[in-house]
């Protein structure tokens, strides 16, 4: 469908297209610290969701962000680093301009998109670009269905007819030499490019949209979002196993799974020798397919003698959650004679749900006996064996 039949001029071919991102704006219905595109939304700023919905389309070249001049170091350290940053003006037009004048003379056409709409199905980008090839201009939309009213101080004065009424989306995409211009001679203050690009005569193609693309604009839109992206994502959980063993050696106690228990002899080990925590740490390294603690920390390195093993811990949580998985559940197995474990496990999963921020329901400490066989049984060491469950976050 057209909205304008006055300019029918047939558009380039759409051979190299750029999405100009605008998130030059405050956003200070959303509430918090900082401007909402910055804000997390499943552990991620709005505005890396956003760019990674362009970022990954296959029929899109290159990636433009509008940003506020004051927003730079959070930007640069929340987006990719092959994304093009640019100083956006005081309204929207003047940003979009902006974006549009960065773009090289190898772009035939772009998507203006907003920076709070992370959820942009690739459906509803397909859906713009297709539309491209016939038109100058198109833009994603969806029909009206509620009733309409006219009301003023909280009262219906009349109903509104909502046939041919939409709901504007973006991307909004365009023949790039026609929204140039268009912008050009526009005066400014338009609330969306398709706008723009009807005073300047241009025939702009409506196209699906989608529900799932919503904007983030007040508080409550958060956890909606954060609905939206549970629901696509599939679900994925990996398993990773680790077994350590230490020799005993000279002390008066051992340390394991973060809790100091009184024992005659000491365990050995280029750290504190915590082979609970070793274990664990390794599981968690084997899920994300990353090695051991070894690989990570050797022991060929002299600032991890002694160390605490709360450190290497903590190393495997963050990279875990850097990856975008959450721990579902830790299950440890201590394999000795003595010291007894029972009377300490409690403790040990309380150190280590604190370790690594998760509840203690979701870690297990047991312990068991070799019955005497091999060099647990004989009290020369002890082993342990880790299991560890990540579920994407």
């Amino acid at each position: 469908m057209k909205t304008s039949e006055t300019n029918s001029t047939p558009p380039r071919a759409v051979e190299h297209v750029a999405a100009v991102i605008v998130a030059a704006g405050r956003g200070s219905r959303a509430g918090g610290p900082v401007p909402k595109q910055y804000q997390p939304l499943a552990g991620r700023a709005i505005l890396a969701h956003t760019v990674d919905r362009f970022r990954g389309h296959a029929r899109v070249d290159e990636v433009v962000v509008v940003i506020n001049p004051d927003d730079a170091p959070l930007a640069k350290r929340l987006l990719p680093e092959d994304v093009a940053l640019v100083s956006g003006g005081d309204s929207r037009d003047a940003s979009v301009a902006a974006g549009l004048e960065a773009l090289g003379p190898q772009v035939s056409h772009v998507l203006i998109h907003d920076g709070a709409r992370p959820l942009v199905p690739d459906r509803v980008i397909e859906h713009v670009l297709d539309a491209l090839a016939d038109f100058p201009g198109a833009a994603p939309a969806l029909a009206v269905t509620d009733a309409l009213w006219r009301g003023e101080d909280g009262r219906v004065l009349f109903p509104t007819p909502r046939d041919g009424l939409f709901r504007a989306q973006t991307p909004q995409g365009f023949d790039l030499a026609a929204i140039r211009a268009a912008h050009d001679a526009h005066p400014g203050l338009a609330a969306d490019d398709v706008e723009v690009a009807l005073a300047a005569g241009l025939d702009v193609a409506i196209t699906q949209g989608h529900e799932d693309n919503i904007k983030v604009t007040l508080p409550s839109d958060f956890e909606r979002a954060e609905q939206i992206l549970r629901k696509g994502q599939k679900m994925d959980v990996r398993l990773g196993n680790g077994y350590d063993v230490h020799r005993f050696g000279t002390g008066d106690h051992v340390v394991l799974c973060g809790v100091t228990v009184p024992h005659p002899r000491g365990l050995q080990g280029h750290s504190d020798a915590d082979v609970g925590m070793h274990a664990i740490t390794d599981a968690i390294y084997g899920a994300l397919a990353e090695g051991d603690i070894g690989q990570h920390f050797p022991p060929s390195d002299p600032q991890w003698k002694g160390a605490a093993s709360e450190i290497f811990l903590r190393h495997a949580v963050e990279l875990a959650a850097s990856r975008g998985y959450r721990i579902g559940n830790i299950d440890c197995t201590l394999v000795c004679e003595r010291p007894k474990i029972g009377p300490h496990a409690s403790a040990m999963r309380a150190a280590l749900a604190a370790i690594m921020g998760l509840e203690a329901d979701r870690i297990s400490v047991k312990a068991t006996t070799s019955e005497r066989l091999g060099f647990t049984g004989r009290e020369e060491g002890i082993a342990s064996i880790a299991t560890a469950t990540l579920v994407s976050a």
